[in-house]
């Protein structure tokens, strides 16, 4: 009960309407941590909270700060594969994969507070037969799905032949409706996102407000 309560004292917005625990009445709450063997945990920035090769079994969501995953090919280079942020969870793709080690690793971006939730007793009917299991098994169904579809728009970018037309194709994800967006990422860290040069990148984005067609200051961008 003790996790329940500091979950209610801090962070309880930021659980309370999040995705994997839509259609649970929130007085179930407290009896649903504790039969998911709920726990949290604080991490600096830069920190890592799970380096790739370790084993997994536990879906982490983001309570406060945010968190990047990273993935290292053989020859040491990093590409940023997903920044996430409060309410957002990760891990989970990997463990209802059946993969016991996680192949990329996730880093605090920034403070951080993660709550772990074992994801076997997700899954797994109690004795008490509760009812919220079957939802939390829809509800993490429908969080995979989705990830499923970005992940396909992410692979639509890098499929772009040139850095140009892959950051035309970003900004034009982000932006959504609005000629004015922000990104998550620094420079080295959209470069990363796109893997490319970022020397290059950094030309492309001059020829394009060059040419008038873009204005931005850090990661603060404006189609035009």
């Amino acid at each position: 009960m003790k996790i329940f309560k500091n979950i209610m004292k801090k962070n309880f917005e930021n659980v309370k309407d999040n995705p994997l625990f839509q259609g649970i009445a929130h007085d179930e709450f407290t009896q649903m941590f504790a039969c998911i063997g709920a726990k949290t945990q604080n991490y600096k920035k830069d920190c890592v909270i799970m380096m790739s090769g370790d084993r997994i079994d536990s879906v982490g969501l983001i309570l406060s700060g945010s968190v990047k995953v990273i993935e290292e090919d053989i020859d040491g280079n990093t590409a940023i594969i997903n920044e996430l942020s409060v309410s957002e969870i990760f891990g989970e793709v990997f463990v209802f994969a059946g993969i016991e080690r996680i192949p990329v690793t996730v880093q605090a971006s920034e403070d951080s507070e993660i709550l772990f939730i074992n994801c076997k007793k997700i899954i797994t009917a109690c004795s008490k037969v509760c009812g919220f299991h079957t939802r939390l098994i829809q509800n993490m169904l429908k969080i995979i799905s989705q990830k499923t579809l970005a992940l396909n728009r992410k692979i639509e970018i890098l499929s772009k032949r040139t850095t140009k037309e892959k950051l035309l194709a970003f900004f034009d994800l982000h932006r959504g409706a609005s000629k004015k967006f922000t990104i998550p990422y620094n420079r080295e860290e959209l470069a990363r996102y796109l893997c490319v040069d970022r020397s290059a990148m950094s030309n492309e984005l001059c020829k394009l407000r060059d040419e008038g067609r873009l204005k931005f200051n850090k990661n603060s961008f404006e189609i035009l």
